[in-house]
């Protein structure tokens, strides 16, 4: 195969509780993700060159060993004795740095779309081996489940069988936040709270939104505002907009409402255009 195109979807995270400090100094975690129809592109070409030239229409993407999609491209090289290169283009349509992992995203494509093009038969708990030593919501993205339970790191992934669809309004504005920015800010004694995770599991089985709405909770929410107090004012205004969950997504500064329907998503989006350049709507994929 020479040629193929991926989406790359981007995820949100309904429930993030903070359980405590590892070891190695990440923490563990119980998320409940979500994958959405916000989505990149990601094409892939291979060539002869033995490198990966990367091109992206984004200024603010990296290009070289910074981007995961790099690494993913020379984890793999390395790993299995690659010869060949690629050329890849990402058309990016998922905010950078917005807790909506776009890069993570881009690098489990990236493996899953190299595994085709060069015919390595990878099974799936080998690629999201690999993917957990690229970054913790990686191995998500390599699973084909809308919904996922995320322990350990975020990294240990248990599929959902979950058959609701949600839709939601989200709110990226232009302040760029970094994991490892939220969890050194992150006080653990402000995280001991008995929210259980499981409540709002059956909320979502059972398709009861309105309550699920209730029910959306991160841990990180105290380290965004910590850092970021300015983005109290865009919660608030979702929440002003009738909108019955809002939460941020991941590590921010990301904020989403959870909604009743299309209609309702893109009339919400009409009017907070107004104040945001970064208004997406959005439905579980």
């Amino acid at each position: 195969m020479q040629s193929l195109t991926l989406k790359s979807p981007a995820k949100l995270n309904l429930f993030l509780k903070v359980l405590n400090k590892r070891p190695d100094g990440y923490h563990n975690l119980e998320t409940i993700f979500e994958r959405i129809d916000l989505c990149d592109v990601v094409g892939f070409r291979s060539n002869r060159s033995g490198r990966i030239r990367i091109a992206c229409d984004h200024p603010e993407v990296p290009l070289g060993p910074k981007n995961l999609v790099y690494k993913a491209f020379q984890l793999l090289q390395k790993e299995f004795g690659i010869r060949e290169g690629v050329d890849i283009k990402i058309a990016k349509r998922i905010p950078v740095a917005a807790g909506l992992a776009g890069g993570s995203s881009n690098a489990a494509t990236t493996l899953l779309g190299l595994n085709q093009i060069w015919g390595l038969g990878l099974p799936r708990q080998k690629l999201v081996e690999l993917g957990a030593r690229l970054g913790s919501d990686v191995p998500f993205f390599l699973y084909d489940a809308s919904w996922a339970l995320g322990t350990g790191r975020g990294d240990q992934i248990k599929p959902l069988d979950i058959r609701a669809k949600l839709w939601h309004i989200i709110v990226v504005p232009r302040r760029k936040m970094y994991s490892r920015e939220v969890f050194t800010a992150l006080n653990l004694e402000l995280t001991k709270n008995k929210h259980d995770v499981n409540i709002l599991l059956r909320s979502l089985r059972k398709g009861s939104l309105e309550k699920a709405a209730r029910l959306l909770f991160n841990d990180l929410e105290t380290s965004i505002l910590g850092i970021c107090p300015k983005l109290l004012t865009v919660k608030k205004r979702l929440q002003a907009c009738d909108v019955p969950g809002v939460a941020f997504s991941g590590s921010g500064p990301a904020v989403y409402g959870l909604v009743t329907s299309q209609e309702k998503a893109r009339h919400l989006q009409k009017n907070l255009n107004r104040f945001y350049k970064q208004v997406f709507t959005a439905a579980t994929l």
